[in-house]
């Protein structure tokens, strides 16, 4: 039975990714589950075929308006395949009309990628879970409850939480922020080409959250301190001058109450200066603590929020053709990416049906960046650390994995690079 056609105009933050995807930056991220055993293609499609039921708004393609970008409901089948293409190809090709995600196995790995521009991490991984339960429940013949544990209706999946939270404020202060300082920069050498190249760090979770409590840090907190002084490792004197700038994506649904599967998340700044470090990890700790503590209050998550949604509702942005939109946002996050060093986002511990869980390893999530951008996800005692990027060497994140071994947290590494690291 056909579903009815429908179009939905894109969340303020989505507006951005068809202009900013190009190059390695394909605003395409993946997460993958990795589980005990192979995976069965025949299975995986059938369990896809019964998931996608319950989530209908992924079935659109994106088209272009005279003043804004649309998703386009379409009766089109995903079709899984064997994982053939380098880790987070593009999905979005202007003018074709294609859906905007991927499923994909290879070995023990079940892979989910998707545009950015269709829903965030947070909204992706509720349907990975779904479709992996489902996958889990055909394979080995238990029965789970009709809804998928943490799916919304299908219309609050659908709906523009930044739209229906929005207060109107004076004043663009993300855009102000993103100008206002130039931050240390990853250098090194990047495949002629752009294809990405991948490291996959995992260590031990009930390890890494005793690091963090010995420090009196959250698993945030500590994460960002210990990429700081990762960073500082390879800075000279002179680059010491730049502050490094981390980047924190920040679920808004732990602040304003949505189901929605679409983007609905905020982005914190931690600026660092190297220049104030007095030799102690522990004042990195102190100086990232508090800068989460300032930024994380309602009232400032609120701020910043109301600042992306500002965009769509000013009068005179309105009014502009998208061909200069696009424009303009190119130019936008040019600002930004001189405005930061690196991106950590934390997709959080994840939990699974009591059946899958003896079958499921673990999640792995990756993220392109014109530059880098760091994910983390944790299931049972496994968290892992996703890097994919252009660049041929990870040297801040090699950095990174040695300062956890050094703090008694052994970390296991893969990548798909031919050469060893």
């Amino acid at each position: 039975m056909k579903q009815p056609r429908k179009w939905y105009k894109l969340d303020n933050v989505a507006t951005i990714m068809p202009s900013a995807a190009h190059g390695v930056n394909t605003r395409v991220f993946r997460i993958a589950c990795e589980l005990l055993e192979d995976v069965d293609g025949v299975v995986l499609q059938e369990a896809l075929d019964r998931t996608i039921v319950s989530f209908p708004y992924l079935l659109s393609v994106l088209r272009k308006g005279l003043f804004w970008y649309y998703l386009d409901s379409r009766d089109i089948r995903p079709v899984v395949t064997e994982d053939a293409l380098p880790a987070c190809s593009p999905l979005y090709y202007p003018g074709r009309k294609n859906l905007l995600f991927r499923v994909t196995w290879y070995r023990k790995r079940i892979n989910l990628e998707m545009f950015h521009a269709l829903m965030d991490g947070t909204g992706g991984l509720v349907f990975l879970k779904a479709l992996v339960t489902c996958y889990l429940s055909i394979r080995h013949g238990f029965r789970l409850p009709d809804a998928p544990d943490g799916t919304a209706s299908q219309e609050d999946q659908a709906v523009d939480a930044y739209r229906h939270y929005y207060e109107r404020q004076k004043g663009l202060r993300q855009l102000q922020a993103m100008a206002s300082s130039r931050a240390y920069c990853l250098r090194g050498e990047r495949d002629q080409d752009l294809l990405p190249h991948l490291i996959e760090g995992t260590v031990s979770a009930s390890r890494f959250v005793k690091a963090a409590k010995e420090n009196s840090a959250s698993v945030g907190v500590f994460a960002v301190s210990v990429y700081i002084a990762a960073a500082m490792d390879e800075m000279s004197v002179r680059d010491r001058k730049r502050p490094i700038v981390v980047s924190v994506p920040i679920d808004l649904r732990r602040f304003f109450p949505s189901g929605t599967n679409r983007n609905f998340f905020g982005v914190i700044n931690v600026f660092y200066r190297p220049k104030e470090y007095d030799g102690k990890f522990e004042s990195i700790v102190t100086a990232v603590r508090e800068s989460f503590a300032k930024q994380l209050s309602a009232g400032n998550v609120s701020q910043v929020m109301n600042s992306y949604e500002e965009l769509e509702h000013n009068m005179a942005i309105k009014m502009v053709p998208l061909f200069f939109k696009d424009i303009a946002t190119g130019f936008l996050n040019d600002l930004a990416l001189k405005g930061e060093t690196t991106t950590l986002s934390n997709l959080g511990t994840i939990e699974m049906p009591e059946e899958t869980v003896p079958y499921i390893s673990k999640f792995c999530p990756f993220m392109t960046a014109y530059s880098e951008q760091i994910c983390v996800a944790t299931f049972g005692d496994n968290m892992v650390f996703g890097e994919v990027s252009a660049y041929t060497t990870h040297t801040i994140m090699l950095n990174f994995f040695r300062r956890l071994v050094a703090l008694d947290i052994p970390v296991e590494l893969a990548s798909n690079d031919f050469e060893e690291a």
